[in-house]
């Protein structure tokens, strides 16, 4: 993330993963990478609790199940109850349940959609193309939030969601160059309608970008702005020195 080093921060990161594995291995990875640490103990203590068992988000998003909702606010309970000082869930249709108590945690969390928006924001003022899954995008969670901020999302029409949604879910099934290709067709279809850079609002889907083999400056990884929101916030008041 930058030449300079820190002191390891004070406060003890929280990780809820499992949702799925691979996104979660991945932003492990991320923390690691940005961390402004050059030995293993300028590095922040963290906790995972990786819980693959919780229920379908979309799946529940579209039956109106809460199951999530409970199974999410028992893991960061958890973790809080560990010693967690501040919490993260790589996994954005998540925070649709998460949207509804996180304000109450008695453990700060650092939120995915806004870390988000905010790389969005940066990158492309103009917009992005809105890469979900189809229980995010039908929840209006990043919508919402974007139109808040005066951001425009572009969203795929109907088919092109599903390939969307079904690279994602390649993804979890460890078929990740089979999630590029399906990647790879629905991203150019979005391309030949705007080139705007992809916001990938699934954190399965920075995974298939990179195996699509497409240019890394248009796409916003949730995954990535999650790590370094986390990072940033970690370090925010520890002395760094070059």
């Amino acid at each position: 993330m930058t030449a300079l080093t820190a002191r390891a921060p004070e406060r003890t990161l929280g990780v809820l993963g499992g949702m799925g594995p691979a996104a979660t291995a991945e932003f492990l990875r991320l923390l690691a990478a940005d961390a402004p640490a050059v030995t293993d103990q300028q590095h922040p203590r963290l906790l995972l609790l990786s819980e693959p068992g919780i229920p379908d988000r979309t799946a529940a998003i579209l039956s109106g199940d809460q199951e999530p909702a409970r199974r999410v606010r028992e893991g960061l309970r958890t973790l809080a109850g560990w010693g967690a000082d501040l919490l993260a869930v790589p996994c954005n249709t998540a925070h649709v349940f998460l949207d509804g108590f996180a304000a109450a945690s008695p453990v700060p969390v650092v939120d995915i959609v806004d870390a988000t928006l905010d790389e969005a924001a940066r990158l492309s003022p103009d917009g992005g193309w809105l890469a979900a899954t189809t229980g995010t995008v039908l929840s209006g969670l990043y919508q919402r939030r974007a139109a808040a901020r005066g951001y425009r999302l572009l969203l795929p029409d109907g088919g092109t969601q599903q390939a969307v949604h079904g690279a994602a879910e390649r993804v979890k099934a460890g078929r990740a160059e089979e999630a590029g290709a399906a990647f790879r067709e629905a991203v150019g279809g979005l391309w030949r309608r705007r080139r705007l850079p992809v916001v990938a609002a699934c954190t399965e889907l920075p995974l298939a970008y990179r195996s699509a083999g497409l240019p890394a400056e248009l796409m916003v990884s949730s995954l990535a702005a999650l790590s370094r929101a986390c990072i940033a916030e970690l370090y925010r008041s520890v002395p760094v020195r070059s």
